[in-house]
């Protein structure tokens, strides 16, 4: 309460007696201060309130100081404290208040005043000379001023040296010692001797009862005691001991720190007024002091009496500076120590604050302790409340029962109790006439009310508060009261709803029983009107509805987590408590035929989108689909949802995905085995077009977009799930006798897909886990579509080169039209100016500009085949294909197919269709063949070709499981035969693969044959073995038509540029499958190839894996494959796993050459014996076995010739002495006459000619081996 002090202005006249003696004090005492003495409190500018004292019967009403403060009470029962604003004015330093304070007022802080007077300051300014002397003026008139300034007047220093003396004789001989040097041989009492006693005296002995209880405190290991004490007790002597106090620890600061002597007062009779005292007279202490206190502080504040002392002492204190009161609880918070302070801090606060509609400052603190996120302050917080409750002690004395009082006072302040005869109309039952209800909460209490409600369910389920009667009659009421429509509104009734299922012990009574039935009701009726006039999308309506929903399908672990989410916080809910509110919501309010019928007229929620919070229609339906609800009452939801997935936008809400994989469940899968038909309906195709429409016509597309492109992306997750669905589902619906619809191939190939993707990339953050799940599912059923090569042009496409590009748009590029260019292709046999500038332009639009030009670019693509079209042309028009196929490859891959058809004449060319090129992917091949030689063209036609053979794949994969149901009667006849029944399928899968398999090799065959020059080439002197060679070194025969050798340049460089596009698609497809490298390799292809296929193809080193197996194979022509594919593959990878299998092939040769005859021997060993020089050249550890391989094999050949002719052995000899001195035969090669003249003498038998390979074959080993060294 407000103190009303007297006003008056001190101007005594004290006789020159008293003057000359303080005169004389106050020299001396400013001669001896210390320097650390000589300091004045600093001043700050504040507001000046309103003068206040207080008196201890004020202060503990105010206070409400519980009964483990009545020892403090009774001890402070005539004891003047120091107001608030006296304690202002001391730490301001206002000498205008302190002028106006009352006598005792102004005696309790005379000891900091004196101090002030008498010290020298450091401020020397002319303002404080003259605040000096109107506080001077004030003492003048004080009796008590003189016994100060005496006080002042001790030696210090000699005081300081004794009491340390004392300590360490206290410390050697123990705390108990009686012994003193500070004072000794006392004669009476400690009272009388105080009063007999002098200024030095006086201070000896107040030091030595207060270092002793510092020195037991500090040895008490924490355990409370109480001392007593005459001279903290006696009441006469109370304001001279308090002098002594505060000048001892002024004087003597590191003898006697102010946070230890506080700690020891609490330990004496009135503590807590000499605590107050010392703090007024040195103001500056004050939050030390408090945190000190607070940190030496128990845990739990209301178990022991020196936590209540502590308590109280902190309270006093913070009633002397209300301003540091909130800061001193958070130090309480901040140390987790003293809760009960807290508490009583935030009681004095509230009771101090005007306001009545807002949230009060209690709910605010108990609130932020408890749904914080500190869990340790949680913990400790719940600790004191459930101690609270233990206690034995009477609970209105304790801060928790005035806490509790307190809440309930502010709950029961915004219920306005009315008496309600609508309410007895309603429920139809009889009720007491006089029975009151409380209802119509004021629109400006509906937040209080809701955060009341929540700091409830934080105390009962958090702290584990129990709310007795009282409490929770009101609450009951305060829950089934009706807010205003308003959003608020429509957050108090969710609140009130979720805190009815969390504590159902609250409704104890038939008659509260029937007031929650009645306005659950009032809910499911007013639910409209709330949505209608507050605009919330989230109402309280489809709450009940998702509540009834899982009572029906007793999913009560989903009521307790929907209730812990609403309320903000996890509290402990057992399933057992909800069983009553099961049987009212199922039994009496919302039957499951009345959900699934309520459900369906729900309307759909407008716009919906992840910003939307709070339980939606969109919740509710998810779990009637999930418990199958909708079927087993024949209810058709298809419409509902077709609508909701219309009505959605970005960012998008995260139970659309859930909600579409369970409805595609429900439509697959019935509810029950007795009633297969109790099945949803699909969406229909129609249905599907329309969502679509503007996006399939090609033109202005964002324009004529009629739904939102996340309608879009959810409806093309919706057919894709449900195609993945249906084959995962196949054998089970085929068990049950079921087919459901499948949608058609015509379709899915009027939906953009790729477009949308694309779409779907640039808005992931907005699309959650949408676009990854498009990604899973394309890559499964639409391989085709994620190829790595499309992802890495699309970042080309849409980088920074792009933004660049559409700088440079020109108007006249926008007015292009697909009719002029068709007009300039046209033209292109003329002139190819125009379709050039046109095609330029092109290039600098997006991809989804580029589709209407699509249908002219690929129709016109067989008149760039023709000869003299510029390569610009072509490459631009590669440009552009690519370009559109991150937006329409299907549809373009079509297109394209169709029109590099080889023009036949009289022959109507077909059209194929999608289904067709995946049935049959080697259409894309062929092709005019003029492509071929095109390499811009090829490209393209070599991207179509990976496309179509990964799209071939999962259509064979699909068409399997959807016949699955064909092999059902064969298993049936093997059912009894164990580990059969899936003889059938195993079959199906190998024929599949093997299809595959054929398919895959058909095409690296084609591939690799168009790898070879034609006819015409090889006559114009194109070598394939010289084309891994510089082009210039290609032309063998020169002419001296200058144009000729252009041409053929020209035309070995397109056929290079053909072969590495080929080798690029072959490594591809070799990394991906190995099985089709061995395939190709085991059916063999024209060994021409091999320099290129070895040199071009990065992953040809997986051949070393199936060499051996390869050159095992019976058929010679294999063997010899085998080897020449060796010799290539160590030049190319010498490693030490070709090392092992070049011996592994010289040691075969060696063992066939025992065992062919004549004809084979020469049909094997003419074309292998070329390969042993790369061995060598490879690795030459392998010399030695080739050189003794080769004589062997002379030898052999000489045995079988000895009979016809003796000129053989010469031969012999030579390659003995080549083997034994090869240096003198490293010449032979370079001679003709020795290469012309032997190999005329019988050359046409084979093993003549054989010998003479023999030989030119180590004259080559030799030679190279000397120019290596």
């Amino acid at each position: 309460m407000l103190w009303k002090g007297h006003w008056k202005q001190h101007d005594p006249t004290p006789s020159r007696v008293k003057q000359r003696e303080r005169r004389r004090r106050k020299g001396r005492g400013r001669a001896r201060a210390p320097l650390r003495h000589r300091r004045r409190l600093r001043v700050s500018s504040r507001s000046q309130p309103s003068s206040q004292s207080s008196t201890v019967a004020d202060r503990s009403q105010t206070l409400g100081m519980n009964e483990g403060s009545t020892v403090i009470m009774t001890e402070c029962t005539s004891l003047q404290f120091v107001s608030p604003f006296a304690f202002e004015a001391m730490q301001k330093v206002d000498v205008v208040r302190l002028a106006s304070l009352s006598d005792p007022e102004l005696r309790l802080l005379l000891p900091c005043l004196v101090r002030m007077a008498l010290c020298a300051p450091a401020d020397q300014s002319q303002s404080w000379a003259q605040d000096k002397k109107l506080i001077l003026r004030l003492l003048s008139g004080v009796e008590a001023v003189n016994s100060i300034v005496a006080l002042l007047s001790v030696d210090f220093h000699a005081l300081e040296q004794d009491a340390s003396k004392e300590q360490q004789l206290r410390h050697k001989l123990g705390g108990g010692s009686g012994e003193s040097i500070l004072v000794s041989q006392l004669q009476h009492g400690l009272t009388l001797e105080f009063e007999h006693s002098d200024s030095p005296r006086r201070l000896r002995l107040v030091l030595s009862e207060l270092l002793a209880i510092m020195n037991k405190v500090s040895e008490s290991s924490g355990e409370f005691f109480f001392k007593s004490s005459e001279l903290f007790e006696s009441p006469v002597y109370l304001e001279e001991a308090a002098d002594v106090l505060c000048i001892l620890q002024a004087e003597l600061p590191s003898l006697l720190p102010i946070v230890d002597v506080a700690e020891a007062l609490l330990h004496v009779r009135n503590g807590a007024w000499f605590l107050c005292l010392l703090v007024a007279n040195v103001p500056d202490s004050f939050n030390e002091v408090c945190r000190g206190l607070i940190k030496n502080g128990e845990r739990q504040d209301e178990e022991s009496l020196g936590g209540r002392r502590r308590t109280d002492a902190l309270r006093f204190l913070c009633k002397m500076n209300p301003s540091q009161a909130l800061k001193v609880r958070g130090m309480v918070v901040e140390e987790c120590h003293l809760p009960g302070l807290g508490v009583a801090l935030t009681l004095d606060h509230t009771k101090n604050e005007a306001s009545e509609d807002g949230v009060s400052d209690l709910v605010c603190f108990v609130s932020g302790l408890l749904l914080g996120t500190n869990a340790k302050v949680r913990t400790w917080f719940g600790t004191f409340i459930r101690n609270g409750q233990q206690r034995k002690r009477e609970t209105s004395s304790s801060v928790l029962w005035q806490m509790r009082r307190q809440l309930l006072l502010e709950l029961m302040g915004i219920l306005p109790t009315v008496r309600s005869t609508r309410i007895v109309e309603e429920a139809d039952v009889e009720m007491e006439p006089n029975v009151s209800v409380y209802s119509g909460l004021k629109e400006e209490h509906v937040v209080k009310a809701s955060a009341l409600l929540r700091l409830y369910c934080a105390l009962m389920g958090i702290a584990g508060l129990k709310p007795t009667e009282e409490e929770a009659e009101q609450l009951l009421q305060l829950m089934t009261s009706r807010p205003p429509a308003t959003p608020a509104g429509v957050r108090f009734v969710s609140l009130s709803f979720c805190m009815l299922l969390a504590f159902s012990t609250l409704v104890s009574t038939p008659e509260q029983e029937q007031l929650m039935v009645v306005w659950l009701s009032w809910m499911i009726k007013e639910e409209a009107y709330f949505e209608s006039t507050s605009g919330v999308s989230a109402s309280f309506g489809e709450m009940l509805l998702l509540v009834a929903m899982y009572f029906h399908s007793n999913q009560l672990s989903a009521i307790i987590d929907l209730v812990c989410s609403t309320l903000g916080m996890k509290i402990v809910i057992k399933p057992s408590s909800l069983s009553r509110m099961k049987t009212v919501f199922t039994q009496e309010i919302f039957t499951e035929q009345v959900v699934t019928a309520h459900a369906v007229r729900v309307p759909v929620t407008s716009n919906l989108s992840a910003n939307i919070t709070g339980f939606l229609p969109i919740h509710c339906i998810y779990q009637l689909l999930r418990s199958r609800s909708f079927t087993k009452h024949k209810v058709s939801i298809k419409d509902w949802i077709y609508r909701q997935l219309c009505e959605t936008s970005i960012p998008l809400h995260p139970q659309l995905l859930p909600l579409i994989d369970v409805y595609i469940n429900s439509i697959l899968t019935p509810a029950s085995k007795s009633n297969p038909e109790a099945t949803n309906q699909p969406v229909t195709e129609q249905e599907i077009l329309s969502i679509f429409q503007g996006v399939i016509g090609g033109d202005n597309i964002r324009l004529n977009q009629r739904f939102s492109i996340t309608a879009q992306l959810l409806v093309l997750y919706y057919i894709l799930s449900y195609e993945e669905a249906l084959l995962a589902n196949t054998k089970t619906l085929a068990a049950m006798q079921r087919k459901p619809k499948s949608y058609s191939s015509s379709l899915m190939d009027q939906i953009p897909i790729k477009f949308l993707i694309r779409q779907a990339q640039g808005l992931q953050q907005e699309l959650g886990g949408l676009h990854s799940a498009l990604l899973r599912l394309l890559a499964t059923n639409y391989p085709h579509l994620c190829i790595v090569d499309d992802w890495i042009c699309e970042e080309e496409i849409t980088g920074t080169d792009a933004l660049l590009r559409r700088m440079l748009l020109t108007n006249n590029a926008k007015n292009h039209s697909p009719k002029q260019l068709q007009e300039a292709f046209s033209a292109v046999p003329v002139s190819h100016t125009q379709v050039m500038q046109i095609l330029e332009h092109l290039t600098l639009l997006s991809a989804s500009e580029l589709i209407p030009y699509a249908e002219v670019l690929t129709s016109n693509m067989h008149q760039l085949l023709n000869s003299g079209v510029p390569r610009r042309i072509l490459q631009t028009v590669n440009k552009l294909w690519m370009v559109l196929n991150t937006v329409m490859p299907r549809r373009l891959w079509v297109m394209t197919v169709n029109a590099l058809q080889p023009s036949i004449k009289f022959v109507r060319q077909q059209k194929y269709t999608q289904n067709d090129l995946m049935i049959d992917p080697l259409i894309v091949l062929r092709c005019d063949q003029r492509v071929y030689r095109c390499p811009p063209l090829m490209d393209i036609t070599l991207h179509m070709l990976n496309g179509y053979l990964l799209a071939s794949k999962a259509y064979l994969s699909a068409h399997l499981k959807e016949t699955a149901e064909q092999d059902r009667p064969s298993q049936n006849n093997t059912i009894g035969l164990i580990g059969q029944t899936d003889g059938p399928e195993v079959t199906r899968e190998e024929l599949k693969n093997a299809l595959l398999a054929a398919q895959d090799s058909a095409a690296v065959q084609i591939l690799l044959e168009i790898c070879l020059p034609t006819e015409e080439e090889k006559a114009k002197g194109v070598n394939p073995d010289s084309l891994l060679r510089n082009v210039q070194s290609v032309i063998t025969a020169s002419t001296p038509n200058k144009g000729m050798e252009e041409g053929e340049d020209n035309l070995l460089c397109n056929l290079r540029e053909v072969q590495c596009l080929i080798c690029c698609l072959l490594h591809q497809m070799y990394i991906a499958d190995p099985n089709i490298a061995k395939l190709v390799h085991f059916q063999g292809y024209p060994c021409e190839l091999l320099p290129l296929t070895v040199a071009g193809i990065p992953s040809m080193h997986i051949c070393l894996d199936f060499i051996p197996e390869l050159i095992a194979q019976p058929e010679l022509e294999k063997q010899i494959f085998a080897i020449q594919l060796l010799s290539h593959l160590c030049i190319q990878y010498a490693l030490p796993k070709s090392l092992s299998v070049a011996r592994l092939a010289v040691n075969v040769m060696g063992t066939l050459l025992t065992v062919l005859t004549q004809a084979k021997r020469y049909a094997f060993f003419m074309p292998t014996l070329p390969s042993l020089v790369s061995f060598c050249r490879a690795f030459p550890p392998l010399y030695e076995d080739i050189m003794s391989l080769l004589i062997q094999i002379g030898q052999v050949c000489a045995s079988d010739v000895a009979t016809q002719t003796r000129d053989i052995d010469p031969i012999i000899t030579r390659l003995q002495q080549i083997k034994e001195k090869p240096g003198g035969w490293s010449g032979l090669s370079k001679d003709p006459s020795h290469k012309n003249g032997p190999r005329d003498t019988g050359s046409m038998d084979p093993d003549v000619q054989l010998c003479h390979c023999i030989e030119s074959t180590v004259i080559e080993i030799i030679n190279m081996s000397v120019s290596g060294i």
